[in-house]
């Protein structure tokens, strides 16, 4: 797949995710937070479009992928959003769509993407690693930090990293059993593309409703948040917590059929995870990178 179109899709997904009404729990596009709002997103699913780009053309050009230089294209998208907005918008984001990105760009078929993604991780490099601590630094990132194993804020962490070898896809590995992006990461995003694409792709194809598209986004983001109680919530207010969340979640699902009570009912589920601050952010992430996914598979 050409590189611009790649990065086409990258800018959908990451805009339809938050555009997905009412998806709960999460800004979306009648419900700001107090430090980021709606508009933020969307300018930042925007700016990311020339990084995705450069990223494509150069893992397409290269022999070796340890030479794709993850690390450095996560950096470069947080770094860019950085210069349009003050908040941390898409960290989680770039971190899925980027080896998605990549390996979409060096595979000849759709059905080749994860396992080339699987291959990219496991050929990342210290440098790899370096950037994206720097790139955690730059977008502030709660919770990711906050681990003795994955002190991204120490100022010896970068010399730490070279001195032990240690990869990103290390890194990760490490924090994979607290952080679900991690661990998506490190075993070939499974819930991407066997849960989130699966199911955003499937209710596109099975039905006509003119709104089909925000309906697939918050039925996937849904049935994620059901059956992977979120780490970002977990980190902030224990597993508990979380999995009461994600019963929840998996109980609303029932009504996904008549969308219209389902929407009544996610209301108040949104109206109570803002109330407590339960931000099931990690789930976002995971549902922006499986209509990334969704979108490639369908363009292929």
């Amino acid at each position: 797949m050409e590189a611009n179109q790649i990065a086409k899709l990258a800018q959908i997904a990451s805009a339809l995710e938050v555009s997905g009404y009412p998806k709960p729990g999460n800004v979306h596009r009648t419900r700001n937070y107090d430090d980021m709002a709606f508009e933020d997103f969307i300018i930042s699913g925007v700016v990311i479009g020339d990084t995705i780009r450069e990223l494509a053309i150069h893992t397409k050009s290269i022999e070796d992928l340890a030479d794709a230089n993850l690390g450095k294209y996560i950096l470069d998208a947080v770094s860019e959003t950085n210069n349009w907005i003050a908040n941390n918008t898409n960290l989680g984001i770039m971190m899925m769509c980027v080896p998605i990105a990549a390996a979409a760009s060096i595979s000849n078929a759709f059905e080749e993407i994860q396992e080339n993604v699987g291959k990219l991780m496991d050929a990342t490099t210290v440098e790899d690693a370096v950037n994206l601590y720097d790139a955690i630094s730059l977008a502030d990132a709660g919770g990711m930090g906050d681990q003795e194993e994955f002190d991204v804020m120490s100022e010896k962490a970068k010399d730490e990293l070279r001195e032990n070898n240690q990869t990103m896809y290390d890194v990760l590995k490490i924090s994979a059993s607290w952080d679900r992006l991690a661990s998506e990461l490190t075993s070939a995003m499974p819930v991407s593309f066997e849960l989130g694409y699966t199911t955003f792709s499937g209710y596109c194809n099975s039905s006509d409703d003119v709104d089909k598209i925000n309906k697939a986004t918050v039925v996937t983001f849904m049935t994620i948040l059901s059956e992977i109680p979120d780490t970002l919530i977990s980190r902030k207010y224990g597993d508990e917590v979380a999995k009461g969340v994600s019963d929840k979640a998996k109980e609303l699902l029932a009504y996904k059929d008549n969308f219209d009570e389902f929407t009544l009912k996610l209301l108040e589920f949104d109206d109570y995870l803002y109330e407590n601050g339960y931000n099931p952010g990690t789930t976002a992430d995971l549902t922006a990178a499986s209509i990334f996914i969704s979108y490639l598979a369908k363009e292929f």
